[in-house]
């Protein structure tokens, strides 16, 4: 490593802040990026800056976006009346894949973790308790993880939105492994989750 010149280092270093990038890793990736056409790596660059810089998230459900409302949020052809709560802007993108659900989402920015300090007061729950405040919302279906993490959120979620007269609120249906996130779950698997949903 002491070798290697300082700007070598410091790519090195800022490739292993990346979640799942270790040393070996990071090293692996530098030395492709020294490899490939000078165009390629810069090419990457500036999708980075220009993702970085020219994505934001929506006002309204806390997508990704590049503008102030997201694709799903303006697309007049959804069901108000059925909102999808899950904890990342990716799971969005993994329900999506599905091709079964046609309502709109929520993205909590996370899910409630005690132990690493974050609670309900950190997520996007105020801005969900507004949207359902409007009262278009009809159903409330709760996507969190099947992990330890995602199961608290959901029974959370579960008792806050109890109080609400005339709200079905549903949980995806068993067919997702305990433990497992919904990026990583096969759209069959995903969408027999979501048309099997079952009352919270």
């Amino acid at each position: 490593m002491a070798n290697y010149a300082r700007s070598f280092l410091r790519l090195l270093e800022a490739l292993e802040r990346l979640p799942g990038i270790g040393p070996r890793s990071a090293e692996r990736i530098a030395f492709h990026l020294l490899r490939v056409p000078k165009e390629q790596a810069q090419q990457l660059a500036q999708s980075i800056r220009e993702t970085r810089e020219g994505l934001t998230f929506c006002e309204v459900c806390f997508n990704l976006t590049e503008s102030a409302r997201c694709e799903i949020c303006q697309d007049a052809s959804r069901d108000p009346s059925i909102l999808c709560v899950v904890e990342e802007p990716k799971d969005v993108l993994a329900i999506e894949k599905t091709g079964v659900f046609r309502g709109l989402y929520h993205v909590l920015m996370g899910a409630v973790a005690p132990l690493d300090g974050i609670g309900p007061e950190l997520l996007k729950i105020d801005e969900l308790r507004r949207r359902i405040a409007e009262g278009t919302v009809q159903e409330v279906v709760i996507a969190t993880d099947a992990d330890k993490d995602g199961e608290t959120t959901a029974a959370y979620l579960g008792k806050l939105l109890a109080s609400h007269d005339g709200l079905r609120v549903t949980r995806l249906a068993l067919g997702l492994p305990l433990g497992s996130h919904l990026e990583y779950a096969d759209h069959a698997t995903l969408a027999r989750a979501l048309e099997g949903r079952r009352a919270l």
